[in-house]
């Protein structure tokens, strides 16, 4: 317990120099991938968020993993994020990596199977169709549960307008 407070000037300047090196890494692996690394569109791109804090944390702060190991590793997981986005254009590839995007309430019908499988409370729909502005119930055309994690609200205070086939045709009823 006594070590906690204590770090030689050496080490110190060890951990600046590898977090300088590791966040020029990260600037430039960013710009070359893409934003879409740090999106929140995937559970694959999840998995990358959650690798690169950890590849970045081991770098700093271990010392048994050295600035270019952590640099390597690094440029492993955007290979693999870039590799992932590229063959995401093949349908069947697509459906792997990606969660499918599920209708959790069909105009004014709430789908309660659809709810337990996306595990979202009656709470949670309500909270969401509140920060959507929905005074009615028959103002909603559908709620997605969408492959991110967050749920989309489609509405309209026009009785008469339907929502086009295009904006739910990869959704699961």
């Amino acid at each position: 317990m006594e070590k906690w407070f204590e770090a030689s000037w050496t080490s110190i300047i060890a951990i600046l120099l590898t977090a300088l090196g590791i966040y020029v890494a990260i600037i430039l692996f960013t710009r070359i991938a893409g934003k879409r690394s740090f999106s929140k569109m995937s559970s694959f791109d999840f998995a990358m968020t959650v690798a690169v804090g950890s590849i970045i944390a081991s770098t700093i702060l271990s010392k048994s993993v050295s600035l270019v190991q952590g640099v390597v590793g690094l440029a492993a997981v955007y290979i693999l994020q870039i590799s992932a986005a590229f063959l995401r254009r093949w349908p069947a590839v697509q459906k792997v990596i990606d969660n499918a995007p599920l209708l959790i309430m069909d105009r004014q019908t709430i789908l309660y199977d659809n709810l337990k499988k996306a595990r979202v409370t009656e709470s949670d729909l309500r909270s969401k169709l509140r920060e959507a502005n929905v005074l009615h119930l028959s103002q909603v055309r559908a709620v997605v549960f969408e492959s991110t994690g967050d749920i989309s609200v489609l509405h309209t205070s026009q009785e008469d307008q339907e929502l086009e086939d295009w904006l739910t045709k990869d959704v699961r009823r």
